[in-house]
């Protein structure tokens, strides 16, 4: 498809530790269409970030990618070496970290930051760095006279914004942004998150937003992938999978989070807790806290299947239940 920015395709990434390996990625898959938002969502610990911190290949010493391919407009970078693979880091492909607004350097004027950046990676003038600052702080939405102002002299909220301006620098592709809300308060999280989704609109950046919360999901993103233990379970149009889930786990994470519309509804917990990675159980790896949990699910991995309409599951029995 001459759309698709982002093809990945049976991505294994496991962390060798000394009790043996943590399988974190295991054979996922998934694609992004240039301009599109993709929602990666799932508990904490289900590899959501492992994905992110693999795609930009900036991963810790203990990790190893075991097989797959990232197609990223038409060329694997997975495979590629590590000079050419400087030209996509931060200039096509950058990331928003988890609690980034707190890695503002506090000596330093934010706009400086900001600017220091461009330089490095695009060689430009200091005064046309600057001009492009001053645009990029308009674009999210703060006033380019505090581009002078240190980090402290920022509320939460304007730090967080000036992250996401650090994360447009370069005029990427694509980024990455990995709970780029934590640590806001409910009111100052909506606003930041309604100013990315226009800022994705109005400069066709692909975004892919990690979280643990899919209400968040349902508000920014045109197609969400779930997932459980290391795997992606299910993925699609956000507005068909959250009318039809086809696999248990996306109901029962739908059931645990308030409903923003509609009416008002008994929260459900999911019972049990996420499988060890070390060693994940044989079959499905949801059957032990599946309610529809057959004995097939225990003794055969289920395979991705496609349901039409860009729809996707790995479950014996999707939709079935």
């Amino acid at each position: 498809m001459m759309n698709m920015l982002l093809d990945v395709r049976n991505l294994k990434m496991y962390y060798r530790t000394r009790r043996g390996h943590v399988k974190a990625v295991d054979g996922v898959n998934f694609s992004l269409n240039r301009g599109k938002a993709l929602g990666l969502v799932g508990e904490s610990g289900c590899g959501k970030t492992s994905i992110g911190i693999t795609l930009l290949r900036i991963l810790p010493t203990n990790a190893e990618v075991i097989e797959g391919s990232a197609l990223f407009d038409g060329t694997d970078i997975l495979k590629i070496g590590e000079e050419e693979m400087r030209k996509y880091r931060w200039k096509r492909i950058s990331m928003i970290f988890q609690g980034a607004m707190n890695a503002l350097n506090p000596v330093h004027k934010v706009g400086d930051q900001i600017i220091e950046a461009i330089i490095t990676h695009e060689g430009i003038s200091k005064e046309e760095a600057r001009e492009r600052v001053a645009r990029l702080f308009e674009l999210v939405g703060l006033n380019p006279d505090r581009m002078d102002n240190y980090p402290h002299e920022y509320s939460g909220g304007m730090r967080q914004r000036a992250i996401i301006a650090m994360a447009l620098a370069c005029n990427p592709d694509l980024i990455i942004a990995d709970e780029p809300t934590t640590a806001l308060d409910v009111i100052v999280q909506d606003k930041i998150l309604r100013e990315m989704r226009r800022i994705q609109r109005e400069t066709e950046t692909a975004m892919i937003y990690i979280s643990h919360d899919i209400s968040v999901i349902a508000e920014t993103c045109d197609e969400i992938a779930v997932m459980y233990a290391g795997k992606i379970v299910e993925r699609g149009p956000i507005e068909r999978v959250f009318e039809n889930p086809l696999h248990p786990y996306t109901k029962a994470l739908m059931s645990a989070f308030p409903s923003v519309k509609g009416e008002k509804r008994r929260l459900e917990t999911i019972p049990g807790e996420p499988p060890n990675l070390l060693h994940p159980p044989e079959g499905c790896r949801f059957h032990p806290r599946c309610p529809y949990a057959k004995p097939l699910c225990s003794e055969v991995e289920p395979l991705e299947e496609e349901f039409g309409n860009g729809r996707f599951a790995s479950c014996h029995f999707a939709g079935e239940w």
